[in-house]
């Protein structure tokens, strides 16, 4: 007799299209569940964002960190308002969480649709299949630094990146392992070790000292903007991809953009080591100027819950949820983004429609 599985998600759709695209991934996630019968999902909402803030004063409460603790995963919206300062928005909510359990494997799988077109001439599904993994808890995003004299003309601002053997150590070691169990065995090493030569040329000693562990991948280095050429022009040539906080942010971008749209790019902020909750969340932001017009493209959403899902373990339901996406974009249900007709609400039924009756 088969045994249920219960998970506990924590569900934060805070800013924007967020609700509405977390609204759309957990219809599919409760279709899912029942037709895959070996799970079930208690989803706990949370309406941590900028209208508390602008409330409060506070994104999020103070314990925040301590009453996420005990779920399984927390499937996040995005975050965000245009009348907020982003640096407010993200260092009080996004930030909090991640910097707070340690999530520092941030993952950011990326490939070409059937059905959508890339901007990239003779390009499509098959010739671009990456997953980046950015370094997600020192670097650039450490908060170090900060301002003297302000508003005087000799006013400064100091931006200090943060790398240690321990951060850079662990993050190539989770993308060469991640590279390993990927067909192609191949990983590109991202820096700008020819400017910035005191962390960035340790990221390069370190990567040769991991890759020692893992002799049967083969890998690259690359200057951070010598690799946004080859993204565009030889897109085939690479797999799987390790950069900082800051240099994996903006490839990332790039990469969903060469992929069709960044309504369909979905990420996972992982603690590897599974001390903390996980925290899933589409990459395209909280995206205003569409809010409440229904057309949000969910795909990034439900892409990010199969991400969500794979780590919980319930690897064949992420894999049914995927193709149920892949099979919907094929056929040309598409939002407006993507060069579809088809409002979110349209979307997401069809792939629950098509979760319902796959004989898989």
């Amino acid at each position: 007799m088969q045994t249920t599985k219960h998970y506990k998600i924590a569900a934060i759709p805070a800013d924007g299209i967020g609700p509405e695209v977390i609204d759309a991934g957990l219809q599919a996630l409760n279709v899912l569940a029942r037709r895959d019968g070996g799970f079930s999902l208690d989803v706990t909402h949370f309406d941590w964002g900028s209208e508390r803030y602008k409330k409060t004063g506070a994104l999020m409460p103070e314990d925040g960190t301590e009453q996420l603790k005990d779920f399984d995963a927390i499937f996040f919206g995005a975050v965000g308002a245009p009348d907020v300062p982003d640096h407010v928005t993200l260092w009080g909510l996004r930030l909090p969480i991640c910097q707070g359990f340690d999530q520092y494997a941030n993952v950011r799988p990326t490939k070409i649709l059937p059905g959508i077109s890339s901007p990239l001439e003779g390009v499509g599904p098959g010739d671009l299949d990456w997953v980046i993994v950015r370094e997600n808890s020192e670097g650039e995003y450490s908060g170090h630094g900060g301002r003297a004299h302000k508003g005087l003309p000799e006013e400064v601002g100091t931006e200090v990146a943060i790398f240690t053997r321990v951060g850079v150590t662990r993050i190539m070691r989770y993308a060469f392992a991640l590279a390993q169990s990927r067909p192609r065995k191949l990983l590109t090493v991202v820096t700008k070790s020819n400017a910035q030569r005191h962390g960035m040329v340790m990221w390069d000693e370190i990567a040769a000292e991991v890759s020692r562990e893992y002799p049967d991948v083969t890998w690259d280095k690359m200057l951070v903007d010598a690799m946004t050429v080859r993204m565009v022009k030889s897109p085939k040539s690479l797999d799987t991809i390790v950069a900082t906080n800051l240099h994996a942010d903006i490839l990332s971008d790039l990469a969903g953009a060469l992929a069709g749209s960044l309504g369909v790019a979905p990420t996972g902020n992982i603690d590897p080591e599974r001390r903390f909750p996980s925290m899933f969340e589409p990459i395209h932001g909280s995206a205003f100027d569409i809010t409440g017009k229904g057309i949000a493209n969910p795909v990034a959403t439900f892409w990010t819950a199969a991400q969500m899902l794979d780590h919980l373990g319930e690897q064949n339901a992420a894999a049914r949820l995927m193709r149920a996406v892949e099979k919907v974009c094929a056929e040309g249900i598409l939002t407006p983004d993507v060069g579809g007709k088809a409002t979110t609400g349209e979307v997401t039924e069809a792939v629950c429609e098509a979760i319902r009756i796959e004989n898989i």
